[in-house]
């Protein structure tokens, strides 16, 4: 029997709307959810975040706020290590708003007190780490209201938009990037917002939408400017979207037979150009040799900086006249889309020059090897050559891991959204048995895009922080599902299911937080890296600083 009935005839009884799980579990509406989830999100963030020792969350509260402290007082950056710039800057012009507002008067380095004074340096730190918190609730909050404006684009049913925001803003990636200034929410989100942009952009052809390309490119730098991570989600990009096109998304008629569409072709050329000029004196640096040698990068393919950068380039060019060739996309308006992704990669390079230090700029260029200095033994020892063997089993074990984790089952973790994937993977295969085949397609590609780029992650042990690199596409696998076969909702047991993981995303995902707020451990362990990390910044229970 079919349990998934058929839109009814004009002449049957509508079904109520009691029946439908999707206004059953949206029944705030479209503002007052959103009101709601930022609600909950400060309700987690004074609970569990906001009021914790200063010293709980130290790496990495400290080492960006350290750096903000200096830039405030007129030293240089510090901290470069993937490279949490964006971080840092806004972090250093929030301490200098507030500090012009009365409200934070330890907003440079020289406002600290000395170690010795124990209790004015506590009370300093406290404040300074308070006020970074905060602007990482409204940093967090902020990405998941963009998120909420631009899934309503993707999918049909706004119903599903706001279930997808809810399952982003109660993922366990937001839950820690909601309390603690760390750099991959501001690398994670741009990127992802990119592509959201992307499927939008090719869900309908418009004569504007090079400029939308060039507003994805200039987001995908963004979040690369604040950790080398994103280099993955970026590169992932150009495969993902070859399914999201549609037939209406095909060139409209300015792009195909407008005598105009060279001229705006030429335009977005010169711009190419202008930007290219503007960011050359970056991209030089970026490959100058004494530059990366005294940084200790090694070349990651045949002994020559720059290579896989060329290959991303040819990478993201063939996929482009792929779609074209895919979703009708015209000639001129996919040379125009080009120039105008290079435009907006290179003016959004210059960011670099707001406060400007080659060691930032060497760390963008060359994203991968930077990762390599931070890599385990095996890590390091495959990209150095021992061969395609080795780089397929390690490949193997980190996704061995990875579905080990999505299991939960054979490895927990603060990470809710590895139950949707228990109903993402059937989903796939019940939308290709329903003939919803693009859909299927998209939610699998999503999905192994998330499996691929955690598998990398787990060399690093796959942190809760790196979660909001992949947390997004699971949610956006499930949201195209769920938008495909609306039908379900009228499902006995859509409802139900639907409660249970509402009720367990909100369990799972903030364990994480309870847990730090009730850790007993001291400050102790932050004395390994102060010298390091903070040299001008004396702690007080370290020995030896004063």
């Amino acid at each position: 029997m079919n349990e998934f009935p058929t839109p009814a005839a004009t002449t049957a009884p509508p079904i109520p709307a009691a029946k439908d799980a999707f206004d059953r579990l949206t029944f705030l509406g479209w503002r007052w959810g959103l009101t709601a989830i930022a609600a909950g999100l400060a309700a987690s963030f004074f609970l569990f975040g906001y009021a914790l020792v200063y010293w709980r969350n130290a790496d990495m509260d400290f080492m960006v706020i350290y750096n903000a402290l200096a830039l405030n007082d007129g030293k240089p950056q510090l901290f470069f290590d993937h490279t949490a710039y964006i971080t840092i800057l806004s972090v250093k012009y929030w301490f200098w708003l507030l500090h012009a507002l009365g409200l934070l008067d330890a907003w440079t380095l020289s406002a600290i007190p000395p170690a010795s004074d124990a209790v004015g340096f506590d009370a300093a730190m406290t404040s300074a780490v308070r006020a970074g918190r905060l602007l990482a609730l409204l940093t967090a909050t902020g990405c998941v209201l963009v998120f909420a404006g631009l899934i309503r684009r993707v999918v049909r049913d706004w119903r599903i938009a706001m279930m997808a925001t809810f399952a982003l803003a109660f993922s366990g990636g937001v839950a820690v990037h909601s309390r603690i200034l760390r750099s991959e929410l501001m690398a994670a989100c741009p990127v992802i917002f990119a592509l959201l942009i992307l499927i939008a952009a090719g869900r309908r052809g418009t004569v504007a939408r090079p400029l939308a390309m060039a507003a994805a490119a200039a987001l995908c730098v963004l979040g690369l400017e604040n950790k080398v991570q994103a280099i993955l989600l970026i590169g992932a990009l150009p495969i993902l979207i070859l399914p999201f096109g549609s037939a209406a998304g095909a060139s409209v008629t300015f792009w195909r037979t407008s005598p105009l569409r060279w001229l705006a072709t030429f335009i977005a050329a010169i711009a190419a150009i202008v930007a290219a000029s503007a960011a050359w004196p970056i991209i030089a640096t970026g490959f100058d040799r004494a530059l990366l040698e005294a940084a200790q990068f090694r070349p990651l393919l045949l002994g020559r900086f720059g290579i896989y950068q060329a290959a991303l380039l040819i990478l993201i060019g063939g996929c482009m006249v792929a779609y074209a060739v895919i979703w009708r996309v015209s000639a001129a308006e996919t040379l125009a889309s080009m120039f105008a992704i290079s435009a907006g990669a290179l003016f959004m390079l210059l960011a670099l020059d707001l406060v400007y230090n080659s060691s930032n700029v060497i760390v963008v260029v060359n994203p991968l090897e930077k990762m390599l200095t931070f890599a385990d033994a095996g890590t390091a020892d495959a990209a150095s050559g021992s061969g395609l063997p080795g780089i397929l089993l390690l490949l193997l074990n980190g996704i061995a891991s990875v579905l080990a984790r999505y299991s939960f089952v054979l490895h927990s973790s603060p990470r809710p959204t590895v139950f949707l994937t228990w109903l993402i993977v059937p989903g796939i295969v019940y939308a290709w048995r329903r003939g919803e085949r693009q859909a299927a397609v998209q939610a699998l590609m999503l999905l192994l895009a998330a499996i691929g780029i955690d598998a990398l992650g787990v060399r690093r042990g796959l942190k809760s922080e790196y979660f909001i690199f992949t947390d997004p596409l699971i949610i956006l696998a499930g949201a195209v599902l769920l938008d495909c076969l609306r039908d379900l909702r009228f499902h006995k047991w859509a409802y139900p299911v639907g409660a249970a993981l509402f009720v367990l995303h909100i369990a799972v995902g903030q364990a994480e937080p309870i847990k730090y707020a009730f850790m007993r451990r001291g400050p102790e362990p932050i004395c390994e890296w102060n010298r390091h990390y903070m040299p001008l910044l004396p702690l007080p229970w370290c020995p030896g600083r004063s």
